[in-house]
Parts: structure tokens; sequence; C-alpha cells
């Protein structure tokens, strides 16, 4: 064999190792020459860019529409042809002919396609899809800015109203005035301590290390506990608080942490959300369970709203919802313990005249433990 030979055979087998490389790798590779004409692709690339069929040949910007975060149309020619160092970004975006958008990971870098210094020259395009990766990035800062936000103003509302107490105790203010201003900061301190036990099971059902222990429960002491409990909130805005109960209950085999958790849950949205007339909290028998209902007399939950009302830091634009203080949160970790428990939840409501939450919760056997999804 010549050296010409042996050269020719070494380039390639070095071009078949490099193309399966190339074509192992998850994501998207497209390699082309000086005029961005499509020499080397994988099938990542097919992937991602949604075609089939062959690329080779073909110009880049026929195949590869992208767009800046402002949804305008980026010019693939001037983009690539102006790098003259590896580029990287995370800011761009990809459409698709169905209309649906993808976030882009785009590496941009100048390289040398053959051998030796009269090798031609071109241009290594990677893209990987990084739409979850943004998605839980924007859903990081929300939380960053819904959580710093809801803790800032009871903590200011709090210590104004213990500053507040100090103040008049040195002043010789009358025990009544001391006390209700400790009661103010009383409640924002209670407040805050919903707040970290709804962040704290969050936490817990996100990673997934929520398990449930089931045990006999008594539906009738239960549910009279959560009247007696939440009676005096009730009765603060006048509302009337009502308890129904099926005398023929039979014993739930539950977590009763959990389950006491679901409803007090849709208890404390339904007297937050009343301005006058009633809550009733029942329970009816149902096959291998129990039927839980919480109606209220409240503003109600519009149609859209109902579509969103368990989405993570979901709020509702109604002005009577944003008057009151909330992260988002209550009504996504209760869907997250009801899946736990394996329970149904279904809603009825009408804007103005109020509504019902429907709570079927199923028994289960005594012994046992199940990971939250």
């Amino acid at each position: 064999m010549s050296a010409q030979q042996e050269t020719l055979a070494t380039a390639q087998l070095e071009h078949e190792r490099l193309t399966s490389l190339i074509s192992s790798m998850a994501d998207a590779v497209i390699a082309v020459d000086e005029d961005l004409k499509v020499v080397l692709y994988n099938g990542a690339a097919l992937n991602i860019l949604d075609v089939n069929g062959s690329l080779r040949g073909k110009s880049l910007k026929s195949i590869l529409h992208l767009f800046d975060q402002n949804t305008q149309a980026v010019n693939v020619t001037n983009l690539v042809k102006n790098v003259s160092i590896p580029t990287t970004s995370r800011d761009t975006l990809l459409h698709y002919d169905d209309g649906s958008v993808a976030n882009m990971y785009v590496s941009i870098a100048p390289v040398r396609l053959g051998y030796g210094e009269a090798g031609e020259s071109g241009y290594v395009i990677l893209l990987r899809d990084i739409t979850r990766e943004k998605s839980l990035e924007e859903e990081r800062d929300e939380f960053i800015s819904v959580v710093s936000h809801e803790l800032r103003t009871p903590i200011a509302i709090a210590e104004g109203n213990i500053s507040n107490a100090e103040f008049m105790s040195q002043k010789g203010a009358s025990l009544e005035q001391i006390v209700n201003a400790l009661h103010v900061a009383h409640e924002q301190v209670l407040f805050l301590a919903g707040l970290i036990n709804d962040l704290s099971t969050l936490s817990r059902a996100e990673r997934g290390t929520l398990h449930i222990e089931a045990e006999a429960i008594n539906v009738h002491e239960l549910c009279k506990e959560l009247v007696a409990t939440y009676l005096p909130e009730a009765q603060k805005k006048d509302l009337k608080f009502h308890l129904d109960l099926d005398p023929h209950l039979e014993v739930l085999n539950s977590s009763k942490l959990y389950v006491r958790e679901v409803l007090q849950n849709f208890i404390t949205n339904a007297i937050k959300y009343t301005e006058s007339g009633s809550v009733r909290l029942s329970a009816r028998q149902s096959t291998n369970g129990v039927k839980f209902f919480i109606t209220d007399t409240g503003i109600g939950i519009s149609k859209p709203d109902k579509e969103r009302v368990f989405d993570k830091f979901f709020r509702s634009e109604d002005f009577r919802t944003r008057a009151t203080s909330g992260t988002g949160l209550g009504l996504y970790v209760t869907m997250k313990l009801a899946r736990l428990l394996r329970a149904t939840i279904d809603i009825e409501s009408e804007l103005n005249k109020g509504s019902v939450f429907t709570i079927t919760i199923p028994s289960m056997g005594s012994s046992l433990e199940t990971k939250s999804r």
C-alpha cells in the first residue's frame, strides 16, 4: 500500500470514528461548510428539527428556524457567519410547523472540516432542547419571588406590632391596647407557621418522600374536631359553620394526618373566601370509603379558574381573591396529598353563589405504605 493510500485509509477511519461519535451523541449536531450547507448531522438533529429524510446539502437557514425571546426571527446566516470563537446561547427559541415552541441551547463553533492546512473550514452547531430546564428556572424564580413577598408582609406587621406593644408598655398604655397589638402580631406568626408548613409539605411531596401509614379513623370524631378548631375563625366573620354527618359512617382506614390536612385546607379556604352566609362540612358513606363535602356561600370560582385552581402558585385575578393573603400553594399541596390518599376531588361552583368541594377518600389496608407521586 502506498503512502497516499495509507493516508486516505487513515483519514477514512478517522472520519468513520467521528461519524460514529456524533451519531451516538444525545445532543443534535449539524456540521456545515463555509456556504452553510449541511455536510454532517446525527439522528438527534433529525429529531430536534422534526424532519424526515436527509439534511445533507441543504442550507442551514432552510432547516433551522430560530427566534429570540421577543419572538423576532433570527437571521441564522448572520448568526453563524459572525462567530469567530465558540459561542453559546440559552435564550433562543425554535419554532415548529405545528405552532409549538421549544427553548434551545445553541452552541456554534468554527471548525476545519477537512484535514491539514488545506482542509475546508465550516461550523458545527450543537442544539439541545432545554424547555423543561427553562420552565424549572422560571418556576424557581417565581417561587423565590412569591415566597419572599409573602414572608416580608407578615414579618413586617408582626415586628411593627411587637414594637408598638413594647413602646406602649413603656408609656403606660392600657392593657387592652397592648393585647390588641400582640394579638395582631400573633396572627401573623400563625400565618408564617402555616406558610412554612405548606413549604415543608411541598418540598417532601416534590421529592417523593411522603408516605402513608394507614390507621383506623373515626370520621365522626375527626369532623367534630375540625369544626371545633375552625368555628372561632368562622364566628369572627359572622359565618355559620354547620356539621352534617351520616350516622352510619364506618371507620376509614387512611392517613389521619393527611386526611385532616386535606379537609382543613378546604375548610380554611371556604371560610377565607366567604363573606356572609355559611360553611358546611358533610360526610357520607361511599363504596369502600367516605365522601366529604365542603360547601360554602362564598365568592365562587369561575370556569377558567376551575381548570387551574390546583396549579402551583395559581391565584385568581378576581379582586376579592387578591384582597386576601396567600401563596397559591395550599391547593397544590392539597392535590398532592389527595393523590397520595388515592382520593378524588370534584368541584361545583358558581360565581357569587358559592362552591362545593367533594373529596372521596377510599379505605386502605392498615399496613399500606405508599410513596407520593
